[in-house]
């Protein structure tokens, strides 16, 4: 990934009346060192994210994605983004995006510095990966046991499995299982069987006419991607739910996708091994709605 621009966020409190937020952003050399050895954020992962695609300098679903940072703040008890102050920092990331093609703007909030200042914020903009063979070609994913069952969230609320956290290793290590396997990525199943998510995207499943996705119990993130695809699916008239969907069923689907902000819709081609179709001209229309403006 290639880093474009960098920008340090003194972060207002919520109350925050004020309409230009300009004079609390300071903008850094992204190849230059920014944080404090003390930051939790790399001391502890003691923080959260969001990643926003970016098309044709275009940011996508950004009140979506703000609504997921607060939610993520809430679980967390970090101090409540302003949402106006965080927009603005959008803004100016995109400005520094690539004019044209893909790109990603990640918003991130720490915790700080432990007796220190806190919290910490910053936004980043960057080219994004290529993504046109999984797009177009598909990949082979396999299932990994999250190591939970499907009643933890409500149980073990402090497990933070809703939150978009900076704690990353576990979805790091799946994926890189799942290349010790032979495929290209994951899906999470509980360990009493049900399906949950893959480490970076959203599952889709189509049976027939009806398209699912895991119900947002809370022990998943609520896709940003796999929101705006559904209302898109529902404007042409399509069915979709939220259901508890048994791992046996992921063999039964007509076609499956992992969707996401920055790699879009993937066709799923086989899992654990086992082919799965492949819908490419129902594909190419998703990825041709998430590629266009979306606010």
């Amino acid at each position: 990934m290639t880093w474009r621009f960098a920008l340090m966020i003194e972060p207002a409190a919520a109350g925050d009346t004020r309409t230009d937020f300009a004079e609390t952003f300071t903008v850094i050399d992204p190849a230059t060192p920014a944080l404090s050895v003390g930051e939790l954020s790399t001391q502890r992962g003691d923080g959260i994210f969001e990643s926003i695609g970016v098309v044709d300098g275009h940011p996508q679903e950004v009140e979506a994605h703000l609504d997921r940072l607060a939610h993520s703040a809430r679980l967390c008890d970090l101090p409540m983004p302003h949402a106006e102050q965080w927009r603005q920092a959008v803004a100016r990331a995109a400005a520094e995006s690539p004019a044209s093609g893909e790109g990603v703007i990640k918003l991130i909030l720490s915790r700080g510095v432990e007796h220190g200042p806190a919290p910490t914020a910053w936004v980043t903009a960057a080219q994004a990966a290529d993504n046109t063979a999984p797009r177009t070609h598909g990949i082979r994913v396999v299932t990994l046991d999250r190591g939970f069952d499907s009643e933890a969230p409500a149980r073990a609320p402090w497990l933070l499995l809703g939150a978009k956290t900076l704690s990353y290793a576990v979805n790091m290590a799946a994926l890189r299982e799942a290349k010790r396997r032979g495929a290209d990525d994951a899906i999470f199943v509980s360990s009493d069987g049900f399906v949950l998510e893959a480490p970076t995207a959203s599952v889709i499943l189509r049976f027939r006419d009806r398209f699912v996705t895991p119900e947002p119990s809370g022990a998943i993130l609520h896709g940003t991607t796999q929101l705006s695809l559904f209302e898109h699916l529902r404007a042409e008239g399509r069915e979709v739910g939220y259901s508890m969907i048994p791992v046996s069923d992921l063999a039964k689907a007509d076609a499956a996708w992992l969707v996401s902000s920055v790699r879009l819709a993937a066709p799923v081609r086989a899992i654990d091994g086992a082919d799965l179709p492949v819908d490419g001209e129902l594909t190419a229309s998703f990825n041709r709605y998430l590629l266009s403006p979306r606010d």
